[in-house]
């Protein structure tokens, strides 16, 4: 069969600052291709969706394969489908991501019949069972984490063995317009997957079970040599929790004689006490680090049970910062805030070296914040559940809360962007350059071209023909993570 893989769109916050490989993708095509099929992938955060339909017109696929990580996506991809439906009824579509395994049934339901089934779960290897009962008009929904109109299969199963997988980063079209900051380009490269905490705002903890599965360090450093780009994102979504494997791979990285720069993504708790480990991978080129700190208090971090004191938090940037390190920072803005506390965090922004980076509370399908929250949303819009918009009552007026917001979000603008931020780093934008790559020097001066609060207000009133379903209750919300999870822990 011949297959086209299809990643949608950018949403608000990745216009600017990121264009991230999209790894996943490349994982489950390179299983698809494994097992005998032709297989292409057109990314839409780079290419139009008049490409793709041009695309399907002219390759004429069998299938049309989408990923679907984001909720705000759900529009666009239901959209896809039924244009490819329009084109060529026969062609067999189907979705697969973290977001769409929490969405499936409303997928399902919402393409009234554009969209033959969803896979939940891990995708690589069940996505070539998929596509051979297809061929041989087995029964779809019979399948491990397949979901269709006609029913639901078993639980999702785990991938075997992480490593076993191995992404086709050959077919990807201008893979030098993946950077995230300077580093540009940037390749992506996953060392572990899943997260053991159980924050209530986030969904990867119920996503994988719990469970934490790790490469074996002769693969990662075998794959991570492999990689072109000079510059790489480690995807994992808590890096180097288990301080022998971060050594382990990082002997690899030596014995290799590997030399990249790198953007990681780990805890404050864990950086501290691996700090071994994170001194280590500076050593061999890590630059940049994301701190999950999300709340400057502690009644918000223990509303988001994130597990760790405010004092360790702040341990934690002292630490990374005595690294040489550079540190982005999330903090997590919610809708009930007053202009003071908008005005407190400004002010504690500015004085910190950090990027600091503002997303709105959104609870989402998944989260335990979902269930124990979503009674309140106001607006059912998959559009606006993008952590850029508010879908739940505001205590300021909307439009106030969207100027609040896009002040307070503008500092990481001043601070680190634009002319100020062109001097500090005027040799490395230069030697980009040289070399054709334009995407840092681009991002400077896009913030107020993406980032607009009468715009994100508008939002609010567009037209919604897709609505996210709303968890049925029995009586009051009481959480059993169990009922959360697609993968269920073995």
């Amino acid at each position: 069969m011949k297959i086209l893989f299809v990643h949608p769109s950018c949403l608000l916050y990745s216009r600017i600052y990121l264009r991230l490989e999209p790894l996943g993708l490349e994982l489950v095509a390179a299983a698809a291709r494994r097992a005998g099929h032709e297989v292409r992938i057109l990314d839409l955060q780079i290419f139009t969706q008049t490409d793709m339909l041009r695309e399907f017109d002219r390759w004429r696929p069998d299938a049309v394969a989408f990923s679907l990580n984001y909720l705000a996506n759900v529009p666009e991809v239901i959209d896809l489908a039924r244009d490819i439906k329009g084109r060529r009824p026969d062609c067999f579509t189907f979705v697969g991501g973290h977001s769409a395994s929490f969405a499936s049934q409303a997928i399902i339901e919402d393409s009234e019949g554009a969209m033959d089934c969803v896979v939940r779960g891990d995708g690589e290897q069940i996505t070539p069972l998929v596509l051979e009962t297809f061929s041989n008009g087995g029964d779809l929904h019979t399948l491990p984490g397949v979901v269709t109109s006609e029913g639901w299969g078993p639980a999702p199963k785990f991938v075997e063995d992480l490593n076993d997988l191995r992404p086709a980063r050959e077919l990807m079209r201008r893979r030098r317009k993946y950077f995230i900051g300077d580093l540009d380009p940037c390749a992506s490269i996953e060392f572990a997957r899943g997260c053991p905490w159980d924050c209530s705002f986030c969904s990867a903890w119920t996503f994988y079970g719990r469970s934490y599965r790790k490469v074996d360090p002769e693969v990662a450093g075998a794959e991570l040599e492999a990689i072109r780009e000079p510059h790489v994102f480690i995807v994992d979504d808590v890096a180097f929790i288990y301080p022998e494997h971060g050594m382990a791979i990082a002997d690899e990285v030596e014995r290799r004689g590997i030399r990249k720069r790198y953007y990681l993504e780990t805890r404050g708790d864990v950086l501290l006490k691996n700090r071994e480990v994170f001194e280590r991978w500076k050593k061999l080129g890590l630059e940049y680090m994301f701190l999950g700190i999300e709340a400057i208090d502690e009644e918000a971090l223990e509303r988001h049970r994130k597990r760790i004191s405010l004092g360790k938090n702040f341990e934690a940037l002292e630490f990374a910062r005595s690294l040489g390190v550079s540190v982005a920072i999330n903090i997590i803005v919610d809708p009930s805030w007053s202009m003071d506390q908008f005005k407190m965090l400004r002010e504690w922004a500015s004085d910190v070296p950090e990027i600091v980076n503002v997303t709105v509370n959104t609870p989402y399908p998944g989260t335990e914040s979902w269930h124990t929250e979503s009674r309140k949303v106001v607006s059912r819009d998959y559009r606006l559940y993008d952590t850029q918009h508010a879908i739940l009552p505001t205590t300021l007026p909307l439009d106030q809360f969207y100027r609040e917001l896009i002040e307070t979000q503008s500092i990481v603008n001043r601070k680190h962007l634009g002319f100020a931020a062109l001097r500090a780093v005027l040799l490395r934008t230069m030697g980009l350059l040289c070399r054709g790559q334009t995407n840092f020097f681009k991002m400077l001066w896009k913030f107020n071209e993406v980032y607009d609060p009468e715009r994100q207000f508008q939002d609010h009133h567009n037209e919604v023909h897709y609505e996210v379903r709303l968890p049925e209750r029995k009586g009051e919300a009481v959480v059993n993570p169990e009922t959360l999870y697609v993968h269920v822990p073995e």
